[in-house]
């Protein structure tokens, strides 16, 4: 009896579990505004993420109110132009097309972003950026290419993209570099992130880049750079002494060649650790005859002043030389009284014969 009321009431509930569970079992709606088919909103219709779907361009279905948009995984190919605006996104403050296989930007991309503020390209092959990419978006201020200038140099015509724009964060990283990238460096940047490049020195012209009005506040990131301390880092280890706040990962700075200094500091190198001989370009050479002149010229004003000590105490050098030479002349006055005593032999057989 007791199995079939608990059967009767297990029916009554079946229904109501059932419907429980249909959402979970039927895909998610779309959220009013329009989440896309291939994407989907996390927590509210403002953070779309469309990733690992095989979009071959930007849906065109987005909430009017997204703050975050994240694409990743697709293959975008060629970012054209007014890609974004089919339908304005006015709103949108943040845009990640990582790992999209985009490999070109046309002119005005970013057309209907007017609030866009970081662009991530990371992990992209990029081969070709037009010169007005970017110009949709006056008020992008955060540029990703981290691993994303591999396929081609395109230093001349990132510059030529980022002349008119204000950005306060530049991020280089992985892309291989050998050298400072000037050119790319518009007035007003703040950070600048060159981590994990193929960097083993900053020449002195490149150093003197970094202190052009604008871009003397500057903090640049040279973490995991083959750094090579020979006498060629003089100029950057002499920068970083100077101006260690301007690198945030100064401490973590090591040395990768040569053998004997591998693993070395760079917070904790001296220059004359360097071992530069007068051979190497003749920066050691003029550093060592500048020590030599300067411990010369040392010298002389020790001279110098000495001898001024001297002539200005003559008097009293010359009283203590009189009493110095009055008191040997007494010693030696009582030595040789005390020879003549000893010398004479009346005085030596008298003390010879004291019962006399």
């Amino acid at each position: 009896m007791a199995r079939r009321q608990a059967r009767a009431a297990g029916g009554r509930w079946l229904p109501w579990l059932g419907l429980a569970l249909l959402p979970l079992a039927l895909p998610p709606a779309a959220a009013p505004g329009g989440c896309p088919s291939p994407c989907y909103c996390v927590a509210t219709p403002e953070l779309v993420q469309c990733r690992y779907e095989r979009l071959d361009e930007p849906p065109r279905e987005l909430p009017a109110s997204v703050h975050n948009l994240s694409i990743a995984g697709s293959n975008l190919s060629v970012l054209r132009r007014a890609a974004f605006a089919a339908r304005p996104l006015p709103d949108l403050r943040l845009l990640r097309l990582r790992h999209d296989n985009i490999q070109a930007i046309e002119d005005m991309a970013l057309q209907g972003l007017p609030a866009l503020r970081t662009l991530d390209l990371s992990h992209n092959p990029l081969l070709s950026v037009a010169s007005g990419a970017f110009a949709g978006a006056p008020l992008l201020r955060t540029l990703q290419l981290n691993q994303a200038l591999l396929a081609a140099p395109l230093e001349e015509q990132l510059a030529s993209a980022l002349r008119n724009l204000s950005l306060r964060r530049l991020e280089l990283a992985g892309n291989e570099l050998r050298a400072l990238p000037t050119t790319l460096l518009p007035a007003g940047l703040e950070e600048l992130d060159l981590r994990n490049n193929l960097l083993q020195r900053l020449a002195a012209a490149e150093l003197r880049s970094l202190e052009a009005p604008g871009l003397r506040g500057l903090r640049v990131s040279l973490g995991a750079n083959p750094l090579r301390c020979d006498c060629a880092l003089r100029p950057l280890l002499a920068w970083l002494q100077s101006a260690a706040a301007r690198v945030p990962d100064a401490r973590s700075l090591r040395c990768a060649g040569p053998p004997p200094l591998r693993g070395a500091s760079l917070v904790r190198l001296r220059l004359e650790g360097l071992g530069c001989a007068a051979s190497e370009g003749g920066e050691a050479g003029r550093l060592e005859t500048a020590s030599y002149v300067f411990f010369g010229i040392v010298l002389a004003l020790i001279g110098i002043v000495f001898l001024m000590v001297l002539y200005l105490n003559r008097r009293g050098i010359k009283r203590w030389l009189h009493n110095l030479r009055e008191a040997c002349r007494d010693q030696m006055e009582g030595y040789h009284y005390r020879y003549e005593q000893d010398a004479d032999p009346r005085r030596a057989s008298a003390a010879g014969t004291p019962g006399l």
